[in-house]
């Protein structure tokens, strides 16, 4: 049986769906950010929070648990310099109240959901999990500090795991059942579909001046599902100790601008978008490419969606929400 921590979020739905297919999964989640809606019915779904010490230890005291898949975690990096206590408390200590209480049921596999964040402004055109850690936000710090606690009780206490690093998780399941659904919204994709549904005004772009081909910022986006597909490999891996501890990348290794994207999107909708060009954000990279070289050769991982399929899924997924508010 699998425990999915934050299986109520956009990625950790996805998984759970990819999950059911052939596990027992409980799903624990306090719908702060996560939708009931977007937990899949085959699922136990207990709603609790991960820093409450009776909550976790209720589940591993009542179920035979042989893994923990963890997707619980603010993100918003605007947020987490604003309020930094908020992201110490709920994912670094929440973090350790988990692994706690696996140390003491002895629970030794651990799936974690960290950030390319954590690479802060990277020098490297395509960054490797070898490149330099440096987060410049309290988000990726805080996904970097609970990276650093899993190899310290891999050491203490023979924890198993994996850890990987997303780059710009997006797109939606093609079910169309569960998408990408933040409250506020802050990735580009999801709001220039918003955009061309009639729901925001404009798209803001930020900066047109960077060191790229039509001076906007480049991105690498990877499909929700391809990122579920990576937690299953690396799952079995960890089951079948097939894997030592390690860390991999997620990305499709391709880079597209801001201006990409919302050209991808006027094409995949045929609506035709309006832009409000802003200055630069502070701390925004010119650049985030991931290799997933290693992944690749030591799971077998394969990407199945490309740009196009990625944006064309979120739509299906953004009009289908859409109808069922109107026939609702």
């Amino acid at each position: 049986m699998i425990l999915v921590v934050g299986g109520a979020g956009y990625i950790g739905s996805h998984c759970v769906k990819e999950l059911v297919k052939e596990r027992s999964v409980i799903v624990l989640d306090n719908l702060s950010t996560g939708h009931f809606w977007a937990i899949d019915e085959k699922a136990i779904f207990i709603e609790g929070d991960l820093r409450d010490e009776k909550v976790v230890e209720k589940i591993f005291l009542s179920y035979k648990i042989d893994a923990v898949m963890h997707f619980a975690a603010n993100s918003l990096v605007s947020e987490s310099v604003n309020n930094p206590i908020k992201y110490y408390e709920n994912n670094v200590a929440g973090t350790l109240n988990l692994l706690k209480q696996m140390v003491k049921h002895n629970i030794n596999n651990f799936i974690f959901s960290s950030t390319a964040a954590v690479y802060g402004i990277p020098k490297e055109n395509v960054i490797t999990e070898e490149s330099f850690t440096n987060p410049i936000n309290p988000y990726g710090k805080s996904k970097l500090m609970i990276e650093e606690m899993l190899r310290d009780f891999q050491s203490a206490y023979g924890l198993n795991y994996v850890v990987f690093r997303y780059f710009n998780a997006a797109g939606a399941h093609s079910s169309k059942e569960i998408g990408e659904d933040h409250e506020p919204e802050t990735h580009l994709i999801p709001l220039i579909l918003q955009h061309l549904l009639g729901k925001r005004e404009k798209i803001k772009v930020f900066g047109t001046d960077y060191d790229t081909l039509d001076g906007t910022c480049i991105r690498d986006y990877i499909h929700v599902t391809d990122i579920a597909i990576a937690h299953i490999l690396g799952l079995d891996a960890l089951l079948y100790k097939r894997i030592d501890n390690n860390i991999y990348n997620l990305g499709n290794g391709h880079g597209y601008s801001v201006k990409d994207i919302i050209d991808m999107c006027e094409r995949v909708t045929g609506k035709k978008a309006t832009i409000e060009y802003e200055s630069r954000r502070i701390g925004d990279p010119a650049r985030l490419i991931a290799s997933s070289k290693k992944i690749r050769e030591q799971l077998g991982w394969e990407t199945e969606y490309n740009l196009n399929k990625i944006i064309e899924t979120a739509w299906e997924w953004h009009i289908n929400k859409n109808l069922n508010k109107i026939l609702k």
